[in-house]
């Protein structure tokens, strides 16, 4: 069985979160940059002179397929990784995950990953 750790940080958390993973033994992950808002809501920002609201944050979400057996310690290494301490650090959720199968050579299950 596999799951699907996914976590949504802050942008500039990323390049340590990366290492992070990597020292545990990661091998892929999937990066796709989002925005969005949590309960920090929106704010308001300045430029040229003019005030404007800013509705959605831009943030990082961070997509890791692992064996369930490391499931947990991949997301805790996202936690403790991209964790700044102030509001908007992210969320952080693992998905069952049935099947894997690598489309270049068929393989399936762990020989997938």
């Amino acid at each position: 069985m596999f799951h699907l750790v996914t976590a949504v940080v802050k942008p500039h958390v990323l390049d340590g979160v990366k290492d992070a993973l990597q020292e545990i033994g990661v091998t892929g992950m999937t990066i796709t940059e989002v925005r969005g808002f949590g309960r920090q809501g929106s704010h308001t920002e300045t430029y040229r002179g003019a005030e404007y609201k800013i509705d959605f944050i831009p943030k990082v979400k961070i997509e890791v397929l692992a064996e369930t057996a490391i499931a947990e310690k991949v997301a805790e290494t996202i936690a403790t990784a991209a964790r700044t301490g102030t509001i908007g650090d992210g969320k952080i959720w693992l998905t069952p995950a049935d099947r894997v199968i690598r489309i270049r050579t068929g393989e399936q299950g762990s020989d997938a990953l």
